[in-house]
């Protein structure tokens, strides 16, 4: 077996740390990102590779979860953003994939009626997830908001 500490660590071998050091420090991601000073789903996205940490940010983590200095390198390192193609199995991650195959087509004609011929950017993006009591039960809020950009034809 690898030895996390003493190799070369990639984004994997750093998840892996941060997500030890997160069950160890009992914290939540909310605590960590206000301990870093970033949004926890940044922040989360980020601990799981799919976004580099700024090098103060990455050095803020390292110290807050007691991370080697070797993660350093992996934390800052600019990600490839490839996931498993197939639709997940995983009931709350399957759900949003079944919100945009339903919603998709919806979102994409008011964003399209409202803006022009455009997208919305995942790039200058902002995501927050709140818990909002309700008489029929605690409801998820989901709030995106990404920049708009034209498709240029030319």
């Amino acid at each position: 077996m690898k030895d996390l500490l003493t190799e070369s660590l990639t984004k994997e071998d750093v998840t892996a740390l941060i997500l030890q050091a997160k069950k160890r420090k009992s914290l939540t991601w909310e605590g960590i990102a206000e301990g870093i000073g970033m949004s926890p789903v940044w922040t989360h996205s980020a601990a799981m590779g799919m976004n580099a940490f700024p090098e103060a940010k990455a050095r803020a983590v390292i110290d807050l979860l007691d991370l080697p200095e070797e993660a350093l390198e992996a934390l800052t390192e600019s990600p490839t953003k490839i996931w498993d193609q197939t639709v997940p199995t995983d009931p709350c991650i399957y759900r949003f994939y079944e919100i945009v195959g339903v919603y998709g087509p919806t979102l994409k004609a008011l964003i399209h009626e409202k803006f022009g011929d455009g997208i919305m950017s995942a790039i200058d993006f902002d995501m927050k997830v709140e818990k909002v009591p309700h008489e029929k039960g605690d409801r998820v809020k989901v709030e995106m908001s990404g920049k708009y950009l034209q498709y240029n034809c030319w």
